[in-house]
């Protein structure tokens, strides 16, 4: 049997990070993992191809081959995944789809032969045997939550790591907490699952192996749903990087509440994390509430940060306007906070009404919903009707947004969290690629692009006062680039 597996190419996004790609010569930033794993449930016997769009083309030598196409998609993808299909079609050949796109939309893809709905591992047996059969079914949907503990190891071998920026592993799956907005418990639900640690440590080993020295991303939901598992992983990974010398770093997503805990964030830098994303969401107590966000309430969030900074951690953010609650000073109490706290990268979207969510349901029994949600939250579109003004947050929303990321703020926020910053743990390896990249940043930073006096003086200070710092300095700086360019096309 032949399977081509296809990840469909992603717009340009705040995650996308198409603007920085050509400073440090990758294709793409992330693998898709999805593919990745569903790869490792097919017969090993079975003859694999995996094109990921973001990084190679999809010929049609590729689709002649197959016998069957697997794509999989988040709802970001829902504007190319039509062509790809035509392509498929135009072969004749069968579709089988999956991914968070098909899991809550699938009833507007007509045109697809075949679904998988839910977590896939669980129904890939049946799947592959109908598939040998020629029996597939239009549907087959996930009826439990699977262990991922038996979840086998991602098909590293069908990609070229090195058109990469950083690779991809999952050690859970869901979030103990419930906020209004977000889709993680309608697809993963909202009892952690975790890996054994030997299991996730024997997937960082083949990277490892494969040559893989760099930043590796811990997909997670929230990486300390269940503390317990992640403080057992991490003493794991600190043997492991004691035995192999492996000078991999880790990036992940958690809640604010890891602040708490010292004993984990010592642990977690001890590990090798670097970065970390927060959802902060917003600075107004009452919109918190509003989306029972409240893991965040009754905290300062301003010294939330300040302790993960402290302890040798980038904080990067997630914040959103549009809330019910939002007060007409929104936009300006985001700012400050974004400023204030030194979270540099600072992903700032408009609220939207992601499908199944409680959000979702609730705006449709109100009868303000109005269309479905492209999945990109850093576009300037609202998917409902707001109770402020419309106008008034897109225009507002602009604004943020290209002030948060205009040279002269964004310089003094990274300023702000290499002032509070406290780098420990195992020092960022520099490659090659880092070195080429600073290169290209004295070029198109300093001299090409608007901003170039900002550049040069914030490089001239950070190597006068934090020149252990600068290599970090100078990446963020080329992360706020992008940034730049995707706040300017709102």
């Amino acid at each position: 049997m032949k399977v081509l597996l296809i990840y469909p190419p992603t717009p340009d996004t705040f995650w996308s990070f198409k603007h920085v790609l050509g400073f440090v010569s990758k294709r793409a930033a992330f693998p898709p993992l999805g593919l990745l794993t569903v790869a490792g449930t097919l017969p090993t016997d079975w003859e694999l191809r995996l094109v990921d769009m973001n990084v190679n083309r999809l010929t049609d030598d590729d689709l002649r081959w197959a016998d069957y196409v697997m794509i999989s998609a988040m709802i970001v993808h829902k504007v190319s995944v039509p062509d790809v299909v035509e392509r498929c079609r135009r072969f004749s050949k069968p579709v089988i789809a999956g991914g968070p796109l098909f899991t809550t939309g699938h009833a507007a893809f007509p045109s697809i032969d075949h679904f998988v709905l839910g977590e896939a591992e669980e129904l890939m047996p049946q799947v592959v045997e109908d598939m040998r059969r020629g029996t597939v079914r239009p549907i087959y949907t996930a009826s439990s939550r699977p262990d991922i503990a038996r979840v086998p190891a991602p098909r590293w071998d069908l990609i070229d790591m090195r058109k990469y920026v950083t690779m991809s592993v999952q050690f859970s799956r869901g979030c103990p907490f419930d906020c209004e907005f977000c889709d993680v418990v309608v697809m993963n639900g909202r009892v952690p699952r975790t890996k054994l640690p030997a299991q996730l440590i024997a997937e960082l080993e083949q990277l490892r192996l494969r040559g893989w020295r760099d930043m590796v991303f811990i997909v997670d939901d929230n990486f300390i749903g269940n503390k317990k598992h992640a403080k057992a992983l991490l003493r794991e990974l600190i043997c492991w990087r004691t035995r192999t010398r492996t000078k991999m770093s880790f990036m992940t997503e958690a809640s604010v509440n890891m602040a708490d805990d010292l004993e984990l964030c010592d642990l977690m830098v001890r590990a090798g994390f670097k970065k970390v994303f927060v959802g902060f969401e917003t600075p107004s107590a009452e919109s918190l509430e509003e989306c029972r966000k409240m893991q965040n309430c009754g905290r300062d969030l301003v010294e939330t940060v300040r302790i993960l900074q402290g302890v040798g951690l980038e904080v990067m953010g997630g914040f959103i306007v549009g809330f019910d609650h939002d007060p007409t000073d929104i936009f300006q109490r985001q700012f400050e906070f974004i400023q204030r706290s030194g979270v540099v990268t600072a992903m700032v979207g408009l609220l939207t009404a992601l499908p199944e969510t409680r959000l979702y349901h609730r705006l449709m029994r109100e009868g303000r919903l109005e269309t479905e949600s492209t999945g990109n939250n850093t576009q300037a579109t609202l998917n409902f009707c707001p109770t402020l003004d419309r106008d008034f947050l897109i225009d507002g929303y602009r604004k943020l947004m290209q002030e948060l990321y205009e040279p002269r703020c964004y310089y003094q926020r990274i300023r702000t969290f290499l002032e509070h910053n406290r780098p420990s743990g195992p020092r960022l390896r520099i490659a090659w690629s880092d070195v080429q990249a600073f290169v290209k940043s004295w070029w198109l930073l300093g001299v090409w692009y608007r901003g170039r006096r900002a550049y040069w003086q914030f490089c001239l200070s950070t190597l006068l006062r934090r020149p252990r710092q600068f290599p970090q300095a100078v990446e963020l700086a080329i992360i706020g680039h992008h940034f730049r360019r995707v706040a300017k096309s709102l």
